[in-house]
């Protein structure tokens, strides 16, 4: 089986951040730049951008559930109020 190379997962994660952001944005009522704050200032974004953990070949809806999920376990405000510039 062929490994994928570390440059293609560069493209692999700009694809599929392309129906992430509009998730976010849908169901926090954000903008499309607060919205990529948020996600890449969180773990799960963080988690996303590690090729160690390969959480870029999951689902834009898996990835997205898991952003969820830690916003709920922090019990973040709504996303305008804490993504002053």
């Amino acid at each position: 089986m062929e490994q994928t190379k570390p440059s293609a997962h560069g493209t692999i994660r700009a694809s599929t951040l392309k129906t992430i952001v509009p998730l976010i944005m849908e169901n926090f009522k954000c903008t499309e730049n607060e919205a990529l704050r948020l996600f890449y200032e969180s773990h799960t974004g963080a988690c996303y951008g590690d090729d160690s953990t390969g959480l870029y070949g999951q689902s834009a809806l898996y990835v997205f559930s898991l952003l969820c999920d830690e916003i709920q376990k922090r019990c973040l405000t709504p996303v305008a109020a804490t993504l002053k510039p």
